[in-house]
């Protein structure tokens, strides 16, 4: 991979990790659009990733970003591996604070500018039932505590598999 494509995808995961809302201005175009699970709706401009970074650093005062593995570019699109960390200490839109240390895998796929010096088009692919798990809001697959989910539900008691 180009350096300048590793600096980026380095920059990147530094500015979720920084605390510093304004750090995606340095590595987004000015016209960026970025989708992540955990979005209400897709997002316009650094700043507007810069606000939605803000509620994940109240949610997860110690959280960050870190690389998982091999990333993969050919120039113009960049997958980046990643897994956030952190612990769930402020409450984050009507959920409360659960104190629970949450790790969370996902993908990061990346359209960079015409120039191809900043990120473009984000999209972000992570897995928010199991963040739901990890922080005690649904129960664990397989449990009890899923059955009894599962009844109150209307799914009825599963036995078995057939």
């Amino acid at each position: 991979m180009k350096p300048v494509v590793q600096d980026l995808a380095d920059r990147w995961e530094a500015a979720w990790s920084g605390r510093d809302q304004h750090a995606f201005r340095h590595v987004c175009s000015s016209d960026v659009f970025y989708e992540d699970p955990l979005s209400q709706a897709p997002l316009d401009g650094p700043e507007a990733i810069g606000i939605h970074a803000l509620r994940l650093w109240t949610a997860l005062p110690d959280a960050r970003v870190e690389r998982t593995g091999e990333r993969l570019s050919d120039g113009q699109f960049l997958v980046a591996p990643f897994v956030l960390k952190g612990t769930h200490r402020g409450d984050l839109d009507n959920l409360p604070a659960s104190n629970r240390y949450l790790s969370l895998h996902g993908v990061c796929y990346c359209q960079l500018d015409p120039p191809r010096e900043r990120l473009w088009r984000v999209r972000v692919f992570l897995d928010r039932y199991d963040a739901a798990v990890q922080i005690g809001v649904l129960p664990a697959s397989g449990t009890v505590s899923e059955r009894a989910f599962l009844m109150a539900r209307g799914f009825g008691l599963r036995l078995g598999r057939r």
